[in-house]
């Protein structure tokens, strides 16, 4: 099964920029898609059944603003929204699909860079967001995390450590609950099997022209619970893939 996860910055805007065609070469089983800005009144036929896949939508209140999607090619057992508390929950950030053997969450956490009070908040997404997980895995549930998580963990995974230190995405506190979150029990795919592989970034700043000179961040991730990493099979990053500051990444399992 193919599972592809990609932060589009806008799925009408995407839409224009060869998203189909995108679906069609790269035809997954299951594609994960943040920062869709779109309120469910402007869903068109061509967004909620594109190429036949079935469509699973969490809209923010807010117009215009954050969302998530998940497009399957099998209807999924179950579907739910967020996390479960209101402050949390009205932003579209969470997307949870059930499939035969794992569940699937499709994430956009908060950007933490706009002031005190949001980096509070996103880090108390953060903490809710580990304890939801739990709850799942203690009942047995194999899990399949993916989406923006708007934090490089490690030197290796941003191309100016040393420039970024006091920027959101890369603060002390940031890259501790990432520590935090692997510590519990789970695993960045990508680096599990490319471990040491410098300049693989996912998110590209519009100035400076950073996506041509490749100086990015990887802050879009794959991760699974420990006892289900022996089903993956591959993970890469999509980086010819355009459209979006963001590129899309990718994993296999069995």
């Amino acid at each position: 099964m193919k599972i592809i996860s990609w932060n589009v910055n806008g799925i009408r805007a995407v839409m224009n920029k060869g998203f189909l065609d995108f679906l069609e070469e790269k035809d997954p089983d299951i594609l994960c898609v943040q920062e869709t800005k779109i309120s469910p009144s402007q869903l068109t036929q061509e967004l909620i059944n594109p190429l036949g896949y079935y469509s699973q939508w969490n809209s923010a209140q807010r117009p215009g603003y954050s969302g998530t999607a998940t497009f399957s090619k099998e209807k999924p057992l179950s579907v739910s929204k967020g996390l479960g508390e209101e402050r949390f929950d009205t932003e579209g950030r969470c997307l949870l699909t059930e499939f035969p053997g794992f569940m699937l969450v499709n994430l956009y956490i908060p950007n933490g860079g706009q002031g005190t009070n949001r980096l509070k908040f996103k880090m108390d997404y953060y903490d809710a967001l580990l304890e939801f997980l739990e709850e799942m895995r203690k009942n047995g549930r194999n899990l399949v995390i993916c989406g923006d998580i708007n934090t490089a963990h490690n030197e290796i995974d941003l191309a100016r450590p040393l420039e970024n230190q006091n920027v959101s995405g890369f603060l002390p506190i940031e890259r501790a609950w990432m520590d935090k979150f692997l510590g519990a029990g789970y695993v960045d795919v990508f680096r599990h099997l490319n471990p040491g592989a410098p300049d693989n970034y996912t998110w590209w700043s519009y100035r400076t022209a950073a996506r041509e000179r490749n100086v990015g961040w990887r802050i879009d991730y794959f991760f699974v619970n420990e006892e289900f990493v022996d089903s993956v099979k591959s993970a890469e990053i999509l980086r010819d893939v355009i459209g979006s500051d963001h590129c899309p990444v990718q994993i296999e399992i069995d």
